[in-house]
């Protein structure tokens, strides 16, 4: 019996233990406007940390959160490089716009580059291009707000969508709500704070009905949060939220020491999935809504959400009743083994506890 407890505590330890910065998104913004005359001009804004990593720079002080401004200044060229290699304003037919000279600015925490790419003299559509994060790194996402004809509208860039036809009309809702939903279930299975406490909440569950409870509780709880928040009806910093939640997991870590009470869970669970809820918010406004489909596109993500977590429930459940069996003399009668719970339930506690640590001393 102890051979099983210990691999299951070490699978749970790499898993988790791997994403010690739980809402942690590889991001890169980017502003394009395309006037009249077919000047498209490109601002991208990159993390210091990120350059570091995929262009091979130093530019980025982890200690202050902030990179260096002679750094940058030395490590232009390599930025330029890097940028120029994954970035392109083509015509439909293939023909490259021009690039003027290229500027690179310290900007907090990360680098602006800047560049104006003239059209004019090429035919077609005006086409933008980006694998900057997304080559090397699948889960990237580049948020792009376009200005043309005195309209913005916003999109969204991963490593599967790489371009964005600029003269021509906004992105459709449906493809709009499509990249949305994917992105509230990448959420799930990327925050893993998230997964943490659904595994400790669903622990001493056998039966349907009470985990039909706990997750419609933890749904409309973080479904009230999400909105408010993401509409900016609420506000909580995420300086409070982030602890919050890596506290909730510890209780519910905890409580399964001293409760078998599945059936009354979804309360605690309810209370919980609204500061969950803010958690969600923030990493959505990372993002961005469309202005012109914020209500789909938060929709989109809250079910995409809740795809996610219903995924990891349900592969969480039949794990348990698997081991249920394997570890009950009387298979015909199958109990939950109270040290199983313990072993993951100790393993959670530890790792919500490093994350609250961690958080609350960043803040």
């Amino acid at each position: 019996m102890r051979r099983p407890l210990l691999l299951i505590l070490a699978a749970m330890l790499v898993c988790f233990g791997a994403a010690t910065s739980a809402h942690q998104v590889n991001l890169s913004t980017a502003r394009l406007a395309l006037t009249t005359d077919r000047a498209v001009t490109v601002e991208i804004a990159l993390k210091g940390s990120d350059l570091d990593r995929l262009a091979g720079t130093k530019v980025y002080d982890a200690k202050e959160d902030t990179v260096d401004s002679a750094a940058v200044a030395a490590a232009t060229p390599s930025i330029l490089a890097y940028v120029n290699a994954h970035l392109a304003v083509t015509a439909t037919g293939g023909a490259t716009c021009p690039a003027g000279d290229a500027a690179i600015v310290a900007d907090g925490d990360g680098v602006l580059f800047r560049n104006t790419y003239s059209c004019a003299d090429v035919a077609g559509d005006v086409i933008y291009r980006s694998t900057v994060l997304t080559e090397q790194d699948p889960t990237a996402r580049q948020v792009v707000l376009v200005a043309q004809d005195g309209r913005e509208a916003q999109a969204l860039l991963d490593a599967a969508n790489t371009t964005i036809t600029l003269s021509a009309a906004a992105p459709s809702l449906a493809s709009t709500m499509r990249r949305y939903l994917l992105t509230g279930v990448e959420h799930i299975f990327l925050g893993y704070d998230h997964i943490a406490f659904l595994v400790a909440v669903v622990l001493w569950a056998r039966r349907l009905v009470p985990v039909i409870k706990i997750v419609t509780a933890f749904t409309v709880a973080h479904s009230i949060t999400l909105s408010l928040s993401a509409l900016d009806v609420v506000a909580v910093p995420s300086r409070i939220v982030e602890p919050a939640i890596a506290a909730s997991i510890v209780f519910v870590a905890v409580e399964n020491f001293f409760s078998r009470d599945i059936d009354r869970r979804w309360r605690v669970t309810f209370v919980f999935g609204l500061i969950h809820g803010f958690g969600f918010a923030g990493a959505l406004r990372e993002i961005g809504l469309p202005p012109n489909a914020v209500v789909p596109a938060l929709a989109a993500f809250n079910i995409g959400v809740e795809i996610g977590q219903v995924a990891v429930v349900a592969i969480v459940l039949p794990v348990l009743r698997l081991f249920d069996r394997v570890t009950t003399v009387d298979r015909a009668k199958p109990v939950r083994a109270g040290r199983l719970v313990y072993a993951i339930s100790s393993a959670i506690s530890l790792l919500g506890g490093y994350w609250l640590l961690i958080r609350v001393f960043e803040a």
